[in-house]
């Protein structure tokens, strides 16, 4: 099949690059505007009680806008927060904010001072002593996107001249996220591109050899962007797909590149015309992209098991992006190469320019370092596997919590307005639990004795010296009859799960149905859902992905061999990770605060990692097995296999590590979390685990890497996906040598054993 395409992109190759190019582009247009329609929802599990609590609240009393923008208002030290010079900026700005942007700001919900929206309530907004006040501002919007939009558009709207302004509240807090994430793309756009251009530069010793990656991953970026933009028709999705849909899609995009062109110039090393190094660059590298592509979407397709929001936005929007970067790769790439030919070493320097031959490549560096493994197998792997095992062991302290200001960093204005706030209003804070009590009776009576149980519940903030009073009465809604809400302050919201259990412990009648919500019980919620749902989503990738590598490889050994080095390697990042981002390790440096990791990014961390691992898995293992195929030897196959791949997955991964680097300097800590696990996943991986652990273990199992049960064989066999033979397509005259056709081994146990291949027959 991979043949017939090779020579069919060859043939059309115009037309190829026409219709795709055209199609790609055509879909960066229709994205051009992405930003505007991301959210920052889809942290909650819309299956969860919290989640239905919220939906007939807002159903039944209007979405809750109490919380959009705090505004906190500090008095010069001496003068009083009703002062007729400090006081008459801020009244005339919060009267000319509804005047100003009647499309962005709804109402004042209240303030310290009379406005034109109402009476003051001093009581409840101000601390005269401590010449503090504030006012609560609702931002217009149905939904999460459009409010956090209309907030983004009046930002500065907020700042009076010589008047201390500070802006906190929900969608200050989701715009710094939106504006961070921006930030995080704009410096990659910088720092990374330019970086990676010198990269591949040296790579490959020409200018017109290197673009081509380069192109690739440009036009993965702004086609995925369309079909993201294309998704949000139909569903919210959180504006942090911009920064995994950019760091992913550019890597692999541009990795994908570099093993077509890499493989295209070492065909037209062994002398074959443009036609054939065509064909066998599609058939077996571009053979292996599809099938690294597959195992990276069936990872990522794992956060579809998961109900929120965020997750399967950022699994649309990644899968996407592999999906064209695979595409991009096997159609404009080699139709691009079908018409450069030899031209594609044009502008380049002759020091770095040279394709090496097979024999000088099984020479070499990585040559020589698997030769001198296999030699010491043992002493190799066995003290890997103990120091990774020990990087996995902090993992026993990973926690886990959801998002809130403390993700930005200690010094952001945002973060320090909502800080300042809670300490000094901690009765307003806008994470309260929440009850919402549903009746068809109107059993008040019922609902009452509910409430007097629910003040009893541990962690309520006291409302004054020896009360037990913490909820108000419940209000009734006067669009759905029967529902009605209250909710209570916690004296700690991040460790509410005594708290919610009880609740949800109370007796109820028949005829009422009280529901637990607000913040605290979202992040208890998502935790716990997410927590149930991993073990099966491990199960099911793990599965699916080592079927797929048996029906390509015809071997059950492999598979499982490439699972444990991929859990050995994904563990050991994740006890990287928790010493650096739970445990504190270089916080102050890296200027974030310490705290529970994110269950949700936990989840996307696992399937980009697990994903990456097998990428480099998958290439590394079809070069070996190619040349097992033609009559290789294991010591022979591993030896080939990792000689040839070993630069450039090295080049791969290093070319990734840049890309990853630039969202390293975010300011977002989750950011850095997914930055930093990928940085130190890459470097175990494409160093420590492919180049050496993988030709240990697999000189330590010998033949029986190759193994599978006679059915699961025949099984494979029937299906097709085996890994092609390439026959020798020279003149039968010609003198030089095949790909296969190599240096001498120089295993001890195999060295008696003479190596035929199918041109050594022909000879």
């Amino acid at each position: 099949m991979f043949a017939r395409w090779g020579d069919l992109v060859y043939r059309l190759r115009f037309a190829v690059i026409g219709i795709v190019a055209a199609g790609l582009l055509g879909l960066g247009g229709y994205g051009y505007d992405l930003g505007n329609h991301l959210g920052a929802s889809g942290f909650d599990d819309p299956t969860s009680e919290s989640s239905l609590a919220a939906r007939i609240s807002d159903d039944a009393f209007g979405r809750d806008h109490l919380a959009d923008v705090i505004v906190l208002y500090t008095a010069p030290p001496g003068v009083r927060l009703d002062d007729p010079a400090f006081s008459g900026k801020i009244i005339d700005n919060l009267n000319n904010l509804r005047r100003k942007h009647p499309d962005q700001i709804d109402k004042i919900n209240g303030s310290y001072w009379t406005t034109d929206a109402g009476p003051g309530q001093p009581a409840a907004f101000g601390k005269p002593d401590k010449n503090r006040a504030f006012a609560s501002i609702a931002i217009k919007g149905d939904n999460d996107t459009d409010t956090v939009n209309n907030y983004r558009a009046v930002q500065g709207a907020f700042d009076i001249p010589d008047v201390d302004v500070q802006v906190a509240g929900l969608q200050p807090l989701a715009g710094a996220l939106t504006d961070t994430l921006a930030d995080d793309i704009h410096r990659m756009e910088l720092l990374a591109f330019p970086l990676v251009a010198i990269l591949l530069f040296f790579v490959f010793g020409g200018l017109v050899a290197a673009a081509l990656p380069l192109i690739i991953g440009v036009l993965t970026i702004i086609s995925a962007n369309g079909i993201v933009r294309f998704i949000t028709e139909f569903t919210d999705v959180n504006s942090f797909v911009s920064s995994v849909v950019s760091m992913v899609g550019v890597g692999l995009a541009i990795d994908y590149g570099l093993f077509i062109v890499s493989r295209f110039r070492e065909e037209l090393a062994e002398g074959y015309d443009t036609r054939i190094a065509v064909r066998r660059t599609v058939m077996t590298a571009g053979r292996t992209v599809v099938f690294s592509a597959a195992m990276i979407v069936i990872s990522l397709g794992g956060m579809l098991f998961f109900p929120q929001g965020f997750l399967r936005s950022l699994a649309y929007g990644s899968i996407a992006t592999v999906s064209i970067a695979a595409l991009s790769a096997i159609t404009i790439l080699p139709a691009v190469l079908s018409i450069l030919g030899p031209r594609v070493d044009m502008l380049g320097m002759k020091r770095f320019l040279r394709t090496k031959t097979a024999e000088e490549v099984e020479n070499g560096f990585w040559g020589r370092t698997t030769r001198w493994v296999m030699k010491h197998p043992l002493k190799i792997a066995i003290p890997i596997c103990i120091g990774l095992l020990i990087l996995i062991t902090p993992v026993k302290n990973i926690a886990f919590g959801t998002f809130s200001e403390t993700y930005l960093p200690p010094d952001n204005p945002t973060r320090i307005a909502q800080e300042e706030f809670d300490e000094t209003f901690p009765l307003r804070k806008p994470d309260p639990v929440r009850l919402v009590f549903i009746t068809e009776t109107d059993n008040r009576t019922a609902i009452g004795a509910a409430l007097n149980e629910a003040n009893r519940a541990p962690g309520l903030v006291q409302l004054a010296q020896g009360t037990s009073a913490q909820f108000h009465s419940p209000v009734p809604s006067t669009k759905r009859p029967g529902v009605f809400r209250t909710a209570a302050p916690l004296t700690n919201p991040k460790d509410a799960n005594e708290t919610i259990d009880y609740l949800r412990a109370i007796d109820l009648p028949d005829d009422v149905t009280m529901l637990v919500g607000g913040t605290p019980a979202f992040q208890k919620d998502t935790i716990d859902g997410l927590l149930g749902r991993i073990p099966f989503m491990v199960v099911v990738v793990l599965f699916l992905t080592t079927l797929l590598m048996f029906l390509t490889f015809g071997s059950l050994v492999l598979p499982l061999k490439a699972v444990l080095m991929s859990i050995l390697g994904l563990g050991s990042t994740l006890g990287i990770l928790t010493l650096i981002f739970v445990v504190g390790h270089g916080a102050d440096l890296l200027n974030f605060t310490p705290q529970p990791i994110q269950a949700v990014v936990l989840v996307l961390i696992i399937a980009i990692v697990y994903g990456l691992s097998t990428d480099y898995e998958v290439f590394l293992l079809s070069r070996m097995v190619e040349a097992r195929n033609k009559g290789a030897t294991t010591t022979e196959a591993i030896r080939i296999g990792t000689a040839h791949t070993g630069g450039i997955i090295t080049a791969a991964a290093l070319i990734l590590l840049v890309v990853t680097g630039a969202f390293a300097f975010s300011d977002l800590v989750m950011m850095k979390y997914i930055a930093y696990g990928m940085i130190a996943a890459l470097f175990i991986d494409a160093t420590i685990l492919r180049m050496l652990l993988v030709p240990a273990v697999m000189k330590l199992l010998g033949d029986d890497c190759w193994w599978a049960p006679a059915w699961m064989q025949r099984v494979q066999k029937r299906v097709g996906l085996s890994e092609p033979i390439l026959a020798d397509e020279h003149a039968a005259t010609r003198n030089m040598p095949d790909l296969i056709e190599t240096t001498p081994i120089t295993d001890p146990v195999t060295l008696t054993l003479p190596i035929v291949t199918e041109e050594k027959q022909r000879r």
